[in-house]
């Protein structure tokens, strides 16, 4: 099995230390492999896509309205 490194704020690493009970290896493990099936499973949806980058932003235009739309009833 490989080693990887990561760096985290001093604050962040005092706060785990005071975690025990808690496995931060298995923890930093499990989100890496979700975070590496999310984009293999975007990338795959991207790759059957007939969407153009045109739709793209028509599409992210319509979200956006439609989202300040709701949030200035609100």
């Amino acid at each position: 099995m490989a080693t990887l490194s990561v760096a985290v704020p001093d604050t962040l690493k005092k706060k785990m230390t005071q975690l025990e009970e808690v496995n931060w290896s298995a923890v930093a493990r499990h989100a890496f492999e979700q975070k590496v099936n999310q984009i293999e499973f975007l990338k795959s949806l991207a790759k059957k896509s007939t969407l153009n980058t045109k739709d793209a932003e028509e599409i992210g235009i319509k979200i956006s309205k439609g989202m300040a739309k709701k949030f200035m009833e609100m």
